[in-house]
């Protein structure tokens, strides 16, 4: 019989498998909208589970839900290059960035750096707080 103590078995392991974001939407259609008007994104796919986004090979699923925007924290994070050049162009979409003044964190003009990484955060038309982040050179995502 096998078992973990058998070199023979090795239980899958989470760092195997890939992740995406999944993100709450109490209305799709305006979900579907908004994501296309401010943010320039389509779904690739629309099943029973949702509205199925494919981003530079990562994954983003908007589902239908009750609680969506009740979260108080970041719900998904892109990762960009040169996000001054980003938030203006979101901006001229009329995505409107949060300003935050709290201990340990003071965003000027929607945008905070906090160890190297700068950032900011936006709602989507679900109340979602979505973030992008420009690491600092040298970081890696790998």
């Amino acid at each position: 019989m096998r078992g973990p103590g058998d070199n023979r078995y090795r239980a899958p392991m989470l760092e195997e498998f890939t992740v995406h974001a999944t993100l709450p939407a109490s209305d799709l259609d305006r979900a579907r909208r908004w994501y296309a008007e401010k943010l320039g994104l389509k779904p690739v796919r629309e099943d029973q589970v949702g509205l199925w986004y494919e981003l530079a090979g990562s994954r983003l699923l908007l589902y239908q839900s009750g609680y969506a925007g009740t979260s108080q924290s970041t719900s998904a994070e892109f990762l960009v290059d040169d996000i001054e050049r980003v938030m203006s162009g979101l901006r001229d979409r009329g995505v409107v960035f949060e300003e935050y003044d709290v201990p340990g964190l003071k965003t000027e003009n929607g945008l905070a750096i906090i160890g190297g990484h700068k950032t900011g955060w936006f709602k989507d038309s679900e109340g979602n707080i979505v973030s992008l982040d420009e690491p600092p050179p040298g970081w890696s995502d790998r």
